[in-house]
């Protein structure tokens, strides 16, 4: 598969758009409508292969993303960074607590979870994200935005469940909320994780779920209808503050004891492939993204 991989990701980098139209006719059987899109991954991947996005780049950096969540004033939502890095080999483990999380600032879903620094196995870990680091990431997708992040590795603050979310979930919930022309209209939860499978369900702004708007599978299965977050309407005001400038993003955030974090802001879920929502939602969501939307502020 190997060389197959490798034709893509050239395929990524010089002809993005021939490339996303491919993976999208193999992954839905029909064919790609850029001229005229109506859903929502077909808006999502028009934004992301016809018009500029800088600005997707430096949110989608999750280490410049940062400055983003500061210029909007929202700087006590970061969680604790504790350093940065453009080689793993300089490290210096001595100045890291306990307990953290490592990652890449270009990738997704390359997050190390250390909860004890004296036994973790400091060699095989720079190994390893001095592969992620050298290889890149969004060339196999035709991600634009990301193949311009620098690739880096970052270590952050690794959050633990509190006693509410554990009645619900063996893991931290995500409130990943869906934004169109700066605000907030849809929450995606996401919750007992474990090996890449998550409970999932997706709510409106009322807090009415929706399971309609979900197509279940092994790798996101329905889940048990979790309470209304008690502030609730800080983490919208929050996600709407942070969406203000793009057409479409989700926000994901989560919350804890009370205390609201950010996670990341994601322009191309899966690729703008996601194969997770209904007919009804992509359709439903898509109408609501107006693709010539800009911030008054």
């Amino acid at each position: 598969m190997r060389p197959l991989i490798w034709g893509a990701e050239w395929f990524g980098k010089h002809y993005p758009v021939l490339l996303v139209r491919i993976r999208y006719f193999v992954r839905f059987k029909k064919c790609l409508n850029l001229d005229d899109p109506k859903t929502l991954n077909e808006k999502i991947l028009y934004l992301s292969l016809k018009t500029d996005t800088s600005l997707w780049t430096k949110c989608a950096d999750k280490y410049k993303v940062r400055e983003y969540v500061k210029s909007k004033g929202l700087e006590d939502i970061l969680v604790k960074l504790y350093g940065v890095w453009d080689n793993p080999n300089d490290i210096d483990t001595v100045l890291l607590p306990g307990q953290f999380i490592l990652k890449t600032t270009h990738g997704s879903g390359d997050v190390l979870i250390v909860k004890e620094k004296s036994i973790a196995n400091w060699k095989q870990i720079r190994k390893e994200f001095t592969k992620s680091i050298k290889k890149g990431y969004g060339a196999l997708e035709g991600g634009i935005h990301y193949m311009r992040i620098k690739p880096r590795m970052i270590a952050e603050e690794l959050l633990l469940n509190d006693a509410e979310s554990q009645k619900h979930s063996s893991s931290l919930i995500d409130y990943k909320i869906w934004c169109f022309n700066g605000k907030a209209y849809y929450i995606w939860t996401c919750s007992n994780r474990i090996n890449g499978k998550m409970d999932v369900m997706t709510y409106d702004r009322n807090w009415n779920a929706h399971p309609e708007f979900s197509i279940f599978d092994k790798k996101h299965p329905r889940g048990e209808l979790i309470p209304k977050p008690h502030n609730f309407e800080k983490m919208m005001t929050i996600a709407e503050k942070l969406a203000e400038d793009f057409s479409v993003v989700r926000v994901d955030l989560y919350n804890l004891s009370g205390k609201i974090y950010f996670g990341e802001l994601t322009f191309t879920s899966t690729g703008g492939m996601m194969y997770y929502y209904s007919p009804e939602f992509q359709l439903l969501a898509g109408d609501l993204i107006d693709l010539n939307y800009h911030s008054d502020k």
